[in-house]
């Protein structure tokens, strides 16, 4: 006796499961990573030995040996700086001013944004450095 063969239908792999996996695993690295904000800036921070690490202040700004200010994103001149550190004045009053200045920038400049966060009533103010390097010990 003769049985009739079922005909089989031809196994496939559904891939659409896998790239919705895929895209979300992506999406979810992109949104969890941070990025870092100034990755073309190069300061020379000075160094000091007593410096104290501390967690980064939302209010950043940076002095640059051209004398150039940069709060956020934007730069400022002499001129436009006070207006720029009044718009963060409310954040730095809360959170304080990190002033990061090049070794190479003009004391004048310092001295500038520090007179302007004074006039704005920013009374935590500091300044960012880099620690000291220790020389390695040689071992024979």
């Amino acid at each position: 006796m003769r049985f009739p063969r079922r005909r089989r239908d031809p196994v496939e792999v559904n891939l659409t499961p896998l790239i919705d996996v895929v895209f979300l695993l992506l999406i979810f690295f992109m949104v969890s990573t941070t990025f870092e904000t100034r990755q073309a800036l190069e300061l020379e921070l000075p160094e000091s030995a007593s410096g104290q690490p501390m967690e980064a202040a939302p209010v950043t700004l940076v002095v640059t040996a051209a004398g150039e200010y940069r709060l956020g994103e934007r730069v400022h001149t002499a001129g436009t700086l006070g207006d720029a550190l009044a718009a963060e004045a409310e954040q730095a009053r809360e959170h304080g001013l990190v002033v990061e200045a090049d070794g190479r920038a003009a004391h004048a400049d310092v001295v500038r944004v520090l007179d302007r966060a004074a006039g704005l009533e920013i009374r935590h103010v500091r300044i960012a450095t880099e620690a000291v390097a220790t020389p390695q010990a040689e071992t024979p």
